[in-house]
Formats: C-alpha cells, structure tokens, sequence
C-alpha cells in the first residue's frame, strides 16, 4: 500500500468520484480509497453522480455498470464531457464482453468485476495508457467464480429456482444445494 500511496501523493488533483448502488459497498471502497490518498465522494445513483460532476469534474471515477435509476455509462460520458482527461474505472457484478466493450467504448480505460480490491482498483486508475495490467494479487477462487456466476444468474431470473437452473442447464435440486450454501471464499 505504501507504494500506491506514495504514487497517489505526487498526484496534482486527487479527486475521485465512487458511484455504486450498494452502500456498504461504496463506503468501503470510498475509506480505503481515502486511506491511500485519494479525496473521494461518494454516491450512489445516477442522478447523483451527474449532480456531483456537474458541480466539480473529478480527475478520477470509479462506477458501478448497473444502478436503479440508469446505467453508469451515462455518468462515463458525463464524465467524458467534463473532464476529457479523467481516467475512469467501470466496476460490475454482472461482467461480460459486450458491456465491457461499451464501457471501454464510452471512454474508461479499465474495467473489474466486483467484488474489487482497493488496491487492484487504485493500480487501475494509476496505470499508464502504454502499460498492461498487473494481474490481481488475490484472484477469486474458480469454486468463487461459479457461486458469484450462479448469484447473478439468479438475480436475473427475479430469484426463480427452476428459471435460474434451466438457464444453468443444472438439476434443480443440485442449485438448491449450492443457493443454500454460504459463498465459498
């Protein structure tokens, strides 16, 4: 941490916007962004965060793909217009390519599935244009990956057992298991 501290220091302009629906969430990432250096505000919908870039644009972003009241890409290009130098990070719990593509298309320069460490995503707002990625120091267990896939899944099908296993291509009853498990780490 004392790294990315040091390099978030040096910075001229701090600012950095955290958008996410999920509160816990978004207090979380804002304090341990906060502790490394950066000057976040919080918010956690879309019509706050347009509010918060219209008042002040941020030099840095870090948003949440899917909200209630719209899509984080409408803040992207907010952000975009205001400030065509910020760098802005798309944090989902729903990734896939094609939002991916649109995130990156729409103008930010990274894009991580959540849950995200803070220092993977202060790595990704400090990352240079020319340089790749580090990959994640703690990658998510493929036992992890599965249960997070099978959560969204079930989200989408509104918490539908038989929906979400026929989508699955999975023996209801075998999902029943896993749902009534605790996610595994």
């Amino acid at each position: 941490m004392t790294d990315l501290s040091t390099e978030i220091a040096a910075l001229p302009d701090k600012t950095l916007l955290v958008l996410d629906d999920d509160a816990p969430l978004r207090t979380r990432l804002g304090r341990a962004l906060e502790q490394r250096g950066f000057e976040p505000v919080l918010v956690g919908s879309v019509n706050e965060a347009l509010s918060a870039v219209r008042n002040h644009a941020p030099a840095y972003a870090v948003l949440d793909m899917r909200l209630d009241d719209g899509s984080g890409l409408q803040v992207v290009e907010a952000v975009r217009d205001a400030r065509p130098d910020a760098k802005i990070i798309m944090l989902t719990g729903y990734g896939n390519i094609a939002t991916a593509v649109a995130a990156v298309k729409a103008g930010a320069v990274d894009y991580l599935s959540k849950p995200a460490d803070a220092d993977d995503v202060a790595r990704a707002l400090l990352a240079r244009k020319d340089e790749n990625p580090a990959p994640p120091e703690n990658p998510m267990s493929a036992d992890r990956v599965r249960w997070e896939h099978i959560q969204r899944v079930y989200e989408l099908c509104g918490h539908n057992v038989s929906e979400t296993a026929r989508r699955l291509n999975m023996h209801r009853r075998t999902l029943q298991r896993i749902l009534a498990k605790r996610a595994p780490r």
